[in-house]
């Protein structure tokens, strides 16, 4: 790895750091990176899952005031979180991984799509919750919406542990469709339950199959994410949404056809 590779690699964990903590779709700029330079779809997933956690870290930790009386509710979700990223990573390691990289430009079109509607998304959630909104704190749900909760929180979990590209995107359409939370609160719960997802799938991958770690690669990723996760959690509701779904979009659209075009 040369000081470009590395340096772009670094660069790539910062802008994933900061736009997991905000909108929650970083792994469309860090995964991307990697095919770009070479590196085979199943390790660069796994050294990418790996790495990304220190900035889900820094990015809770950042939203630590928002997420104040939300963490009685919290201990109930999280169980689906670590349940699904385990059923997730073991889903990306033991299926064929040439069925992973036949599926891999389905899933970033699939993410990018979402970072484009997520928009319209949240839009159609408020207009649907309005008359709502203010009625129960947190956690406090129908049964059946209870249910939907968990089932919901569930399933992004698997996809997460799975794949991981705009995770927090569906996660956030999940929370804000069945509970009637501010944004900022949901943020702060979106930031800790993905992280809990990228956290047991990464010590599913060290454990299970650590040959497809890359450390080097992990590591830039990292370390860029510390920085990227804090970022976020400072300065990154400042950053015009629009700026961040448009780069997104870009490096996600650029990795399909390179991945289509030299298959």
């Amino acid at each position: 790895m040369g000081p470009a590779e590395a340096a772009l690699i670094f660069a790539a964990g910062i802008a994933a750091g900061t736009i997991n903590t905000v909108v929650g779709s970083g792994t469309l700029v860090t995964f991307p990176t990697l095919l770009f330079f070479g590196y085979a779809p199943v390790t660069a997933n796994v050294s990418n899952s790996v790495g990304l956690v220190a900035g889900g870290l820094t990015g809770s930790w950042g939203y630590r005031h928002e997420l104040r009386g939300a963490w009685h509710t919290l201990l109930r979700w999280m169980p689906m979180s670590l349940l699904g990223g385990v059923v997730g990573a073991v889903l990306l390691l033991v299926l064929d991984p040439s069925a992973f990289e036949a599926i891999v430009p389905v899933l970033i079109g699939l993410g990018v799509a979402l970072v484009m509607v997520g928009p319209r998304l949240s839009a159609w959630t408020a207009a649907h919750r309005g008359g709502t909104a203010a009625s129960g704190a947190l956690g406090e749900h129908s049964p059946q919406r209870a249910a939907a909760l968990l089932v919901g929180i569930f399933a992004t979990a698997v996809y997460g542990g799975y794949f991981g590209a705009a995770q927090g995107v569906i996660l956030m359409g999940v929370l804000t469709t069945l509970t009637s939370e501010g944004v900022q609160r949901l943020n702060g719960i979106k930031n800790v339950l993905s992280t809990i997802v990228n956290a047991v799938a990464a010590l599913t991958f060290i454990i299970v199959a650590p040959e497809h770690v890359n450390w080097a690669v992990a590591g830039l990723i990292g370390a860029g994410a510390l920085i990227g996760g804090v970022i976020g959690a400072r300065v990154g509701r400042w950053l015009p949404p629009n700026v961040l779904r448009a780069v997104i979009v870009v490096i996600g659209v650029v990795a399909i056809v390179r991945m289509i075009w030299f298959s």
